[in-house]
């Protein structure tokens, strides 16, 4: 699948679009970079895509290595992935450590007291807000008759077609600069 820049979209529409592809995948896989350089990734819940402003948000420690990480070197990459759907998404862009007690609470949900026992009154319980700035995508059908269809075309013609979905890269600063 050959890389290919996005048709001239809105700001609005390619959030709307990565929206849409990660809306169902609700694990992210985060990484930061530590401080002799190496990548470290971990899963992360995401606890809201906010598409007006082109931010995700997740719960962290304040306590943990990656709170560290992000103090030093704000740049991070999100992998979402649907083995089921053939669907990838890869976003980067600046991360920041938030301590907003009210948006805890908005964004809180039961399931999250594994890691934080003491609810949203945890000392050491903060926001991770990441900017999304730039993502590619791959979107494939989900069909293997469609994919094995596309593959075979692929083969005798030597043309691709949709039969075997795009792979986008969407270059967020430029958009919002022409939005």
């Amino acid at each position: 699948m050959k890389t290919k820049s996005a048709p001239p979209q809105t700001h609005a529409e390619s959030f709307a679009r990565l929206g849409e592809l990660i809306k169902d995948i609700h694990i992210a896989m985060l990484s930061t970079v530590a401080d002799d350089g190496t990548l470290r990734s971990r899963p992360m819940g995401t606890q809201q895509i906010d598409l007006l402003d082109g931010v995700l948000w997740f719960f962290t420690s304040s306590e943990s290595p990656k709170a560290d990480e992000i103090i030093h070197r704000k740049q991070v990459n999100l992998s979402y992935s649907s083995v089921e759907k053939q669907r990838y998404v890869s976003i980067s862009g600046p991360a920041h450590l938030v301590r907003d007690r009210a948006k805890v609470k908005a964004l809180w949900k039961p399931a999250a007291k594994i890691w934080f026992p003491d609810g949203v009154d945890d000392p050491t319980l903060i926001l991770l807000r990441v900017e999304v700035v730039n993502a590619e995508y791959w979107d494939s059908p989900s069909s293997k008759m469609v994919q094995l269809y596309g593959m075979a075309k692929y083969a005798l013609t030597g043309k691709k077609n949709s039969e075997l979905g795009e792979n986008i890269h969407l270059d967020l600063r430029s958009i919002k600069a022409h939005s």
